[in-house]
């Protein structure tokens, strides 16, 4: 099979969708796949372009088009990378021999329309929608898009027109699939519509609990016996933390809460926690995304949160990760999203919804004398949420 796969950002760069669409590809190519990644040459992060070091083999090769290096550190620096790697794209896909299948994600959005004008050109082509995001619904609900304006009126149209003719949409949770089907999918050709959760390699965590080195990071770190509550990845503008300071200030002697990352709302969070004198919540930068397994052996507790006005449109992706590591996740979001299920499926760690600061407190204190909540999460991962889980699916889409 010939397959492209079509997304901004591709290993060796952190981000997770770079390890996901690497994940993918290389899995394909194992199995005899022609794989072609369509990529950018800009890192996630301004001044970590991966190009320099790309991962390849044999039936997989790497595409990539100039994007600029400025990160997400703003909307403006967002949106030119967007459109960069979006012309940019469109050239490098009409230029391939025709494909079998063309896997498009949603780094940035509507990067399914460079899928589609190959298909124009080669009519037998079947395009899957991989959607990460649902644009421009986010952007609506967060105030970044005034809701049926012209932009959005347009936006809406091109997925309307891309959802004609895509063969397969894949949500993240049930709650993005019904979002996406309910506003987009009309008319006698509908895609099908299936969920497929995101996903981590299981060579990376092998051996579930408590295994890898804790991070030398710690050592900087007056943890003492206080209860270690992780929040490794991105603050955007989907996440809300107000509950979660709350509970850290009658936390202080109990609880440290590690934020390792960066994002939009980074900075504004930082400024907050120090306001508020709550010297148990400490901020570092960004890891290597090998170092991730040393970062969490030195937790006990994962933390995830989601913006109520989130569900549907996003999908935490630090979830999987925090899993394999055995760490039993605390919840802050609305319930029905892919974190809130996992919980309630595998029990766990605590789904719990904004302002209740009192179910935060109790669950820190519970989640850390249950001796068995980390064997629960690792059992999740090895169950739903690890590539020997979730690449099977794919297949089964991708060679029917």
């Amino acid at each position: 099979m010939r397959l492209t796969l079509l997304n901004q950002f591709y290993a060796p760069d952190i981000s997770p969708t770079a390890q996901l669409a690497a994940s993918l590809a290389e899995h394909r190519a194992e199995l005899g796949d022609r794989v072609t990644i369509v990529t950018g040459r800009a890192g996630y992060l301004e001044g970590l372009a991966p190009a320099a070091g790309v991962r390849s083999g044999p039936g997989l090769r790497i595409r990539r088009v100039w994007t600029p290096d400025l990160g997400k550190s703003s909307r403006a620096r967002r949106l030119l990378g967007y459109a960069t790697f979006s012309l940019g794209s469109m050239w490098q896909v009409l230029r391939l021999p025709r494909q079998d299948v063309i896997v498009a994600m949603t780094t940035p959005p509507f990067a399914v329309v460079a899928a589609l004008l190959h298909q124009v050109l080669h009519r037998n082509t079947r395009v899957v929608l991989w959607s990460m995001d649902c644009y421009p619904d986010a952007a609506e609900r967060f105030g970044e898009l005034r809701a049926g304006g012209v932009v959005s009126r347009v936006l809406r149209a091109v997925n309307r027109w891309a959802f004609q003719r895509v063969e397969v949409v894949i949500g993240l949770d049930a709650a993005m699939v019904d979002l996406l089907a309910t506003q987009y999918a009309s008319g006698p050709q509908q895609p099908r519509f299936v969920v497929i959760p995101n996903w981590e390699r299981r060579a990376l965590f092998p051996d579930g609990v408590g295994t890898a080195t804790p991070w030398a990071g710690y050592e900087e770190l007056d943890v003492g016996e206080r209860t270690v509550v992780l929040y490794l990845g991105n603050t955007g503008v989907g996440h809300r933390f107000d509950t979660v300071l709350d509970a850290a200030e009658r936390l202080r002697d109990d609880a440290l809460f590690l934020f390792v990352g960066g994002g939009e709302r980074w900075t504004a969070l930082e400024a907050e926690a120090r306001a508020r004198g709550l010297a148990n919540v400490v901020f570092r930068t960004y890891v290597p995304k090998d170092d991730t397994p040393a970062v969490m052996a030195g937790a006990h507790l994962a933390l995830i949160t989601l913006h109520d006005r989130s569900l549907g449109v996003m999908s935490p992706s630090k979830l999987h990760a925090n899993l394999a590591a055995g760490l039993p996740v605390l919840y802050v979001g609305p319930a029905g999203s892919n974190v809130d299920d996992a919980i309630t499926t595998f029990d766990a760690g605590r789904s719990l919804r904004e302002g209740d600061v009192d179910g935060v407190v109790r669950a820190v204190h519970e989640l850390r004398n249950d001796s068995e909540a980390g064997a629960r999460a690792r059992a999740a991962f090895d169950a739903a949420f690890c590539d020997t889980a979730t690449l099977p699916q794919f297949d089964e889409l991708l060679d029917r």
